[in-house]
């Protein structure tokens, strides 16, 4: 559907930065959590993931480091900056009132 595309454009950068608050974590591994916790609802593709974990990368709010994998090729894990967690702070506060609000709306208090 469309209109869950759109949804999950604002919310990549959010749900990216909160699972790498737990821990570092490569490309497939987030996909994979992602798609776990949200019972299969997320499904992120490459085209979706490397870019928003390249702008996250650049912006400062992640970094990345090339790591030794036990299996096959070197694996680049992205963890959370001091940066990153001040603006997902930010970001949650901004959520927060927002779905409060479209709450209020979709099912106004008389319902």
């Amino acid at each position: 559907m469309e209109n869950d595309r759109e949804l999950l454009k604002g919310s990549t950068d959010s749900l990216l930065l909160a699972l790498l608050t737990e821990q570092a974590m490569y490309g497939y591994q987030l996909v994979k959590e992602l798609e776990r916790r949200s019972q299969g609802y997320f499904q992120f593709r490459e085209g979706t993931l490397y870019p928003a974990l390249h702008r996250l990368e650049k912006d400062g709010l992640i970094a990345g480091k090339w790591q030794p994998s036990p299996v096959g090729k070197d694996r680049r894990y992205y963890a959370i900056t001091d940066t990153g967690r001040t603006f997902l702070h930010a970001r949650l506060a901004q959520w927060t009132g927002f779905s409060k609000a479209v709450s209020r709306v979709l099912v106004p208090s008389g319902a």
